[in-house]
């Protein structure tokens, strides 16, 4: 039987209709499940996510939404089977979880669902921290970077269901690379296996995802301290005015040779 962090795709039986008509198929599809984060015995956020390196993304999750500052706060974490769902239990530092039990929500929502259960308009808003990058990406270095994603999608080339988000040197070399059913949980996961090593990412590097890019993609982007966010497809709104706000330069449609740069072209070379 798989361990829990091998997971990520399962076998289900289908059937598939042609024109010739219609035939029993075993098909590999993407896997599912709710996934809890408990802090020091509280329960804070339950998501729907895929059960593959749910470390980095508990770690991740901790970082980006501001629960720990460091990785170091983090003193354990341990992966649980739990009914029909997964626990994924973290001990803090005390000082961290004070601040957590004055800010307390409940996550519980669709895949990759990251605002749902916000008890208040400045919760879901946060603040995000201005971005210190500010060497130019060149364009041939975010080409390279979404070019190389598609061989580092093992779990998609499986279900052809899951998103990727990769961290990606200044030349374009991808250096980190998870996959989740959720866009939002695949960045989180990203971001704990940068973490993992205790080193910062290297200055100038960029975040490049297979999905669109919304206000929270930039949040986690900027956390990262990213010099750039680049996402396959659309941009919202509220991510271009956050990630002009917080001087990360935000480039969607990479694709086919092209891209589109909605904030700071200043900082996107030849």
């Amino acid at each position: 039987m798989q361990g829990i962090e091998d997971r990520g795709s399962i076998h289900r039986s289908a059937h598939r209709l042609t024109a010739a008509g219609d035939e029993a198929s075993d098909e590999v599809v993407a896997e599912e499940v709710a996934v809890a984060l408990v802090y020091n015995g509280l329960g804070h956020a339950v998501m729907m996510a895929t059960p593959r390196d749910l470390e980095d993304l508990a770690r991740g999750f901790s970082l980006t939404e501001g629960i720990v500052d460091k990785p170091s706060e983090i003193y354990d974490i341990e992966v649980e089977p739990a009914g029909r769902g997964i626990e994924v239990r973290l001990e803090i530092a005390a000082s961290r979880l004070a601040v957590l039990r004055e800010r307390r929500r409940n996550l519980a929502g669709r895949t990759g669902c990251g605002l749902c259960g916000v008890e208040s308009l400045e919760a879901a808003l946060r603040t995000v921290p201005p971005v210190a990058a500010r060497a130019p990406v060149s364009r041939a270095a975010i080409a390279r970077a979404m070019a190389a994603l598609p061989a580092a999608q093992r779990l998609n080339r499986e279900n052809g269901a899951t998103h990727a988000a990769g961290w990606a040197a200044p030349d374009g070399t991808l250096v980190a690379v998870r996959e989740d059913v959720g866009r939002h949980n695949a960045l989180d996961k990203l971001a704990g296996a940068l973490a993992k090593s205790g080193e910062a990412p290297a200055a100038g590097g960029f975040v490049v995802v297979t999905s669109r890019c919304s206000y929270e993609m930039v949040q986690k982007a900027a956390v990262l301290g990213a010099a750039a966010i680049a996402a396959v497809s659309a941009p919202t709104s509220l991510a271009i005015e956050t990630a002009d706000e917080a001087g990360l330069a935000l480039v969607a449609f990479v694709r086919d040779g092209r891209l589109t740069v909605y904030t700071h072209p200043e900082r996107i070379a030849a």
